[in-house]
């Protein structure tokens, strides 16, 4: 999911360095009728980015979802809980 949205990005000339960009993975695993199963995957995306550059980050955002091959891989099955946060 990073590296899709970090591709979408590059092709408005956002840059996505390890300090400009990072994100926080966390999921819930439940019992589901005695199997555990990952119910949850929540995402933050953390993105350093001039503010005039902001829209183009929303925009990618946006549509990264949807040429994701891995969210694309579980939508359907794991919920996705995603976010971009824009840091100073």
């Amino acid at each position: 999911m990073m590296g899709t949205l970090a591709t979408l990005m590059a092709g408005k000339k956002i840059p996505t360095p390890e300090s400009l960009y990072w994100t926080d993975v966390e999921g819930d695993i439940e019992n589901v009728n005695g199997v555990l199963k990952i119910t949850t995957i929540r995402v933050k995306f953390h993105l350093k980015v001039a503010e005039d550059r902001m829209a183009d980050a929303k925009e990618s955002f946006a549509n990264y979802i949807t040429r994701c091959p891995a969210a694309q891989s579980v939508i359907g099955c794991i919920k996705l809980e995603d976010e971009l946060i824009f840091e100073k």
